[in-house]
């Protein structure tokens, strides 16, 4: 099977390469393997949230998680970390304890590099576990939340309330807070990882010790933070269902996330 001379696709997995029940499809799973291009997938999500997808498509090669503040490697079914960023233990202090005081209704949790971790679980919670499967560590004595993880890598935020919502992320802002980024990430979630995580830094990353060209990279995103990922690569594809914006930096437009749009965007516009 001959192709651009693609080495390395890359590729958001909420609204791109998960559909909107949260799944590989088998169709596109089995798209993706006959490509035989390395895959490497650039989430927002934790590595245990990213395990099932690595393992239907046997990818073998380095992923991102946490928006970036995290590159690893499965070895022996462990997770081996090659590159880190994350959020100082003071910073999220304050952040969690502004959120429970100005916006108590709002679900929170934290991830370090292997447990999710809350303190009450509620609707938010709720709505997560039934998108990942994967069930957080409750963390009863609220004096004890922070102190239970190692390297905090990501803060949640879940409100199914657009105006909190929007009141939620104009509050943080707020708080001059330099050494973290506030993203929207979804409809419902707005999400708190180092400054120095971005889903750039993950291709950089991985370019620089595959010496991989830009001309031989492929990524396939939907959404706003997907853009400067989209940028870094020879042939960005984005999804039918992304925002207008983002299309504005396709290379292609594919088939929607639920119409299997990255295996045949794949087949259609990198592999020849």
């Amino acid at each position: 099977m001959q192709t651009r001379t693609i080495k390395r696709i890359f590729t958001d997995m909420d609204g791109a390469l998960l559909n909107s029940k949260g799944q590989v499809s088998e169709r596109n799973a089995r798209r993706i393997r006959r490509a035989a291009i390395p895959i490497t997938l650039v989430s927002t999500r934790a590595p245990m949230e990213m395990r099932e997808a690595i393992e239907l498509l046997d990818l073998q090669v380095p992923q991102v998680g946490f928006n970036g503040g995290l590159i690893y490697e499965i070895v022996n079914h462990q997770i081996r970390p090659l590159h880190i960023k994350i959020i100082f233990k003071q910073t999220a202090a304050t952040i969690l304890q502004a959120v429970r005081q100005h916006f108590p209704q709002v679900s929170l949790s934290y991830y370090d590099l292997n447990h999710w971790y809350c303190d009450t679980v509620d609707e938010g919670i709720r709505y997560e576990y039934d998108l990942t499967h994967q069930a957080p560590t409750q963390v009863h004595d609220e004096d004890c939340f922070l102190s239970a993880c190692d390297n905090l890598f990501k803060i949640m935020m879940i409100s199914f309330e657009e105006e909190e919502m929007q009141d939620l992320q104009t509050y943080l802002n707020s708080l001059g807070l330099t050494s973290v980024t506030i993203l929207r990430s979804g409809r419902f979630y707005l999400e708190i990882t180092s400054k120095e995580a971005r889903k750039s830094s993950g291709i950089d990353y991985i370019s620089w010790k595959e010496n991989l060209k830009k001309e031989e990279t492929a990524a396939f995103g939907d959404g706003h933070n997907d853009i400067p990922m989209l940028e870094m690569v020879g042939f960005p594809i984005v999804m039918a269902n992304a925002f207008k914006d983002v299309k504005a930096h396709a290379f292609k437009i594919t088939k929607s996330n639920d119409e299997d749009g990255v295996g045949y965007g794949i087949h259609r516009y990198l592999v020849s």
